[in-house]
Order: structure tokens, then sequence, then C-alpha cells
């Protein structure tokens, strides 16, 4: 009996140890980026140069810009994180959407991009615009206050998806829905830029998604080079 005891004891401490060594592998596997220096050229590159060719006709998603901003079913009064919100293209889209009892924080982890953007939309007149610059594993809004979270063209710069994903569940409202535009990649179908600059197909991204905590709700096809999906928070 005493040895059995043992026994027990042992397989015990080797459950123990097993389960501390699978959990030290998925910290680990969390903390290493799945795109290293992705967003190096956009501190590299000064903001003037970004928002030019950000914001110019041929790029497809400054195009269709008004179609996108109508699925994200923003409406008056909501609070909008744009999330890589770069030279603020959408967030002043989601500004005059949300009108004056809204809110649009412009998220964004290049504090030049963030400093330059809020410049401009001061002198614009964008006072519900607020810029939030942030790390690659975090969106520091206040927790459970955002209805819509928004990205475009963004989730492949995600060096750390999963910490993202949580943080933006954590700040989205209980039924908060998040919105992703971003580049559809198809093995022998995409360009060559987009096969090599993009990490994930839609299916790992719905699955990434999922996996966090969202829902897929709705995909739009109205864009060439872009998908749109939306998910609910769950």
């Amino acid at each position: 009996m005493i040895a059995a005891q043992g026994l027990r004891k042992a397989g015990l401490a080797w459950s123990v140890v097993i389960c501390v060594a699978g959990f030290s592998s998925a910290v680990f596997a969390q903390d290493k980026s799945v795109a290293p220096g992705i967003n190096q050229p956009f501190i590299d590159r000064p903001f003037e140069a970004w928002a030019e060719s950000f914001h110019k006709e041929g790029r497809e998603v400054f195009d269709k810009r008004n179609e996108i901003v109508a699925a994200s079913q923003v409406k008056p009064g909501m609070t909008v994180a744009d999330i890589g919100a770069g030279t603020g293209l959408f967030s002043r889209l989601f500004s005059n959407a949300v009108g004056a009892g809204g809110k649009v924080y412009a998220v964004d982890i290049t504090k030049p991009f963030v400093d330059a953007t809020m410049a401009n939309v001061k002198k614009e007149g964008f006072p519900n615009i607020t810029g939030v610059v942030n790390t690659p594993k975090d969106v520091p809004v206040p927790a459970g206050s955002v209805d819509v979270a928004f990205l475009s063209d963004v989730y492949h710069h995600f060096e750390y998806p999963q910490a993202m994903l949580r943080a933006m569940h954590a700040a989205l409202k209980p039924g908060g829905t998040l919105a992703i535009v971003e580049f559809d990649r198809i093995e022998g179908v995409s360009s060559p830029r987009i096969l090599e600059h993009v990490r994930q197909d839609k299916a790992t991204l719905i699955k990434e998604a999922e996996g966090e905590g969202f829902k897929l709700i709705e995909e739009k096809r109205f864009m060439k080079q872009n998908y749109f999906l939306r998910f609910a928070k769950q």
C-alpha cells in the first residue's frame, strides 16, 4: 500500500511537471513574434510619405472607404477603436459617423503617427478623436468601453495576434463587434506582394479570432483584393 501511494505521488509529481512544461511552452509560443520587423517601415518612413500613399485614389480601401464604414455598422453615440489607425483615414470617417455624442480612439503603435494625426484632426475640427499609443500586445483603452473595434489591413501586422485579440475582446462592451478588413491571401491567386507580406489567409484569421472569444457573424465581398469580416464578442 505504501508502495502504491508512492507510485501515485510520483505520478502526480510527473503530471505537475508535464503540465508546467506544457504551460511554459504555450507561454513561450505566445511571446514569440509571428512577424518580427513587419512594422519597422512605419518607423523608418516619415508620416507625410505614408499619408500620401494611404489617402489616394487607386488604393482599394481608400476607394471603398464609405462602403467599409457602412458595413461596420457604426451608429451615432457609439465608441469606436480604430486600431492601427495610421494616418487617421478611418478615424475621421468614424468621427463623423458617431457624431458629437460618440468617441473615436485612434490607436497606433507608432507614436509619431499618433502625434501627427492628432495635430491634423485638431486643426480639421474633429474633437471626438482621442489618440492612443499602444504596444504590439495591448489596446490601452478602458475595459468594456468600445462598441466597435476596427482594423483595416492591420491584422497581418500583429506580431502577437493572440494578445491583441484578447486586448480587443477586453476593450469591447458585451455584445460589441470587431470589424476587420484584410488582404485576401490565396496561394496561386493573390499577388506576389500579398503572398509575401501577409501571414495568414482568411480561414486562419477566423480560426484565431474565434479561438479568443469572437464569433463570425458576417462576411461581405465588395472589394477585389480585400474581404470584410464582422465578429461579435462572446
